[in-house]
């Protein structure tokens, strides 16, 4: 993407209803959104994320298929959320934002039990072994989203991975926390939840062409 096109977008981003771009300061000192969402929507609907969203496949998907909850994407680059939030304008979708910042900062950005589901779909599997606090299913994240999410939410990774499934599944068995669903290739599952093989992300769909597995883990943490 142009320099001329990401300026653009990060322009137009300024000006949707449904984004927000915070500075880091503004989120660690004291969210103004913080255990306040509902707010924003204007209403009490449970509330999904969709951490390092990307272009807001999920995030809109979603929206579309639950009238009656809300969707949030995360993701630090506001050039490629920009088609989501666009997307969710134009169709008016109401029950769709977007925030520009990072993800280690979720816990500060939501207060405790405020989330119902997390979607982490395609993240970087950092695989070298010093960049395992950057990997979003290490235990330090895990325990930011358990802290925002409510007693019973469900977390869902989806990841061309093998590394970052296996990581992650082997971590969640040493933990002792609830794994709902696991596969190493959910399109050659029949039984795949829908909300898996529905929806596919750009990238996604360039790793199926090249017959790339799909893997996905749905746990709850304890």
């Amino acid at each position: 993407m142009g320099s001329k096109n990401k300026l653009k977008r990060f322009n137009e981003n300024a000006t949707f209803k449904n984004v927000i771009q915070p500075a880091r300061e503004e989120v660690v000192s004291h969210f103004k959104y913080q255990g306040k969402w509902n707010e924003f929507f204007g209403n009490d609907h449970p509330i999904t994320l969709e951490l390092g969203c990307g272009k807001g496949e999920y995030t809109v998907a979603l929206a579309r298929k639950y009238p009656n909850r809300n969707f949030i994407g995360i993701d630090i680059q506001g050039a490629r959320f920009w088609r989501g939030a666009k997307t969710a304008l134009e169709e008016g979708l109401n029950n769709v934002a977007f925030m520009r910042t990072q993800i280690e900062l979720v816990d500060a950005a939501f207060a405790e039990s405020e989330i119902q589901e997390i979607w982490i779909t395609f993240p970087d599997p950092q695989m070298k072994y010093k960049r395992t606090k950057h990997r979003m299913t290490n235990p330090e994240f895990l325990v930011k989203y358990q802290r925002i999410l409510q007693p019973n939410g469900i977390v869902n990774l989806k990841t061309d991975s093998e590394f970052m499934h296996g990581y992650t599944l082997g971590l969640l068995q040493g933990r002792g926390e609830e794994i709902l669903y696991a596969h190493h290739d959910v399109y050659s599952n029949t039984e795949s939840p829908d909300e898996v093989t529905a929806t596919q992300t750009f990238y996604e769909k360039q790793y199926l062409e090249i017959g790339k597995a799909i893997t996905y883990i749905k746990f709850r943490l304890h």
